[in-house]
Formats: C-alpha cells, structure tokens, sequence
C-alpha cells in the first residue's frame, strides 16, 4: 500500500530523455549522499541501463578490497563489452607467440622474436608454478590442445576455457602486449638509466654497548 508502480507508462522518449538529464544534473549538483543515492535509483529506473552495486564489509580495509575487485570487474566487464574476449589462463598469448615462431626471419630479427615468443609463454607458466604444476609441461600442453583448450590452474584440469568460464577481454589481453613491447623497447633504446644504491649502515649495538655481558 506504500508504493505504486507504473508499467507501460505514456511518457514520451523526449519527455524521459529530459527528466533523465534533470535527474543527472541534480546529482552532480547535489551534497547529500542520500540525496545522491536515491536520485541515483530514480535514474536507474528511467534509463534502464544503470547498475548500483553496494559492497559491504565488516572493517575498512575490507571494504577497500572489495571495492577494488569490484571496479576491477567493472572495467574488465566495459573492456569485453568493447572488444569481446578470449581464452584466459594465457592460452590465447601461447597462441600468439607461436604465430610469431612462423615468422621467416633472421639475425637479431629472429634474436628479438625468440625473446618475445618466450615471453608470451610467461604467464601460463606462472599461473602453473603458483598452482604447483610444471611450468614447461603446462606450456607445452596448451601447445599441443589448441583451439580454447587450456590448464584450469584452480581445479588442476584441462579444459575449454569459454566453457569453465576462464575468460578475459581482447582489449585487455591486447594492452597488455602492446605496453610491454613498449617499455621493452623505450630501456633496449635507452642510453642510460639512474638508481638509488642503498647506503650499507653498521648494525646497531645492543643496548649497553654489548661490553662484559654474563649470561
């Protein structure tokens, strides 16, 4: 007796369009983080296209994770949407870098798509050593399946990975390979570098100078 829901309304396209913007504005403009959220419901329920998703924990530094993992999704889930996905678990880079061992080359050429063949076999063969599997034997394995067959490192088989919902968007995967190549190639081009070499400190003596001590 509380509330009361309108199904099939006749409020024109226009007409929404510009309380969505109002609905919008106030948000921005507003101060009051109830305000907020319930303007923010209000949108969700006129566009039809807003999600509010509310974490809970029970200590702050809890929380913080959790809403770390969730805006991570977030963006992996806008990254799918943009580009689709591929095979996770590094099967998809297993792939790459053997279309990169049928490349015809030569000289440092060939030196240089040795290193990034090799690199691309990395992550499956971390995603092995952490779960306590032979890093080379996985590698070779994913290999030799092909297609979206790959090492499900959780549960400790094989498997297609679209099917045991090992996943991860193209556009990540992409990313990734091209900002490495980058900063491979900005410290292979690179003249020279700065550090900072730690300063070696004497031990500290024990309190009372550690002089004709009897135990």
């Amino acid at each position: 007796k509380d509330d009361t829901t309108f199904v099939e309304g006749h409020g024109t396209e226009k007409a929404i369009q510009d309380r969505i913007s109002q609905i919008k504005s106030r948000i921005d403009d507003t101060t009051s983080d109830f305000d907020r959220e319930k303007l923010q419901e209000r949108l969700a329920k006129l566009s039809g296209g807003v999600a509010i998703i509310k974490v809970g924990a029970a200590t702050e530094i809890e929380l913080k994770e959790k809403k770390s993992r969730v805006e991570d999704a977030l963006s992996a889930t806008r990254a799918a949407v943009e580009e689709g996905i591929v095979p996770g678990g590094g099967v998809v880079l297993v792939h790459a870098g053997e279309a990169v061992s049928k490349l015809k080359l030569k000289g440092d050429e060939l030196t240089g798509a040795n290193i990034v063949r090799r690199s691309l076999d990395e992550p499956i063969r971390v995603i092995a050593q952490n779960a306590g599997q032979p890093g080379d034997v996985i590698v070779d394995g994913a290999k030799k399946a092909g297609g979206n067959i790959g090492f499900d490192a959780e549960a400790g088989v094989w498997g297609d990975m679209f099917e045991r919902g090992i996943v991860d968007p193209a556009k990540v995967t992409r990313a990734a390979v091209e900002n490495a190549a980058s900063v491979a190639g900005m410290v292979l081009t690179t003249e020279s570098a700065m550090t900072d070499v730690p300063e070696k400190h004497p031990a500290a003596m024990p309190p009372g100078g550690g002089e004709h001590m009897d135990f």
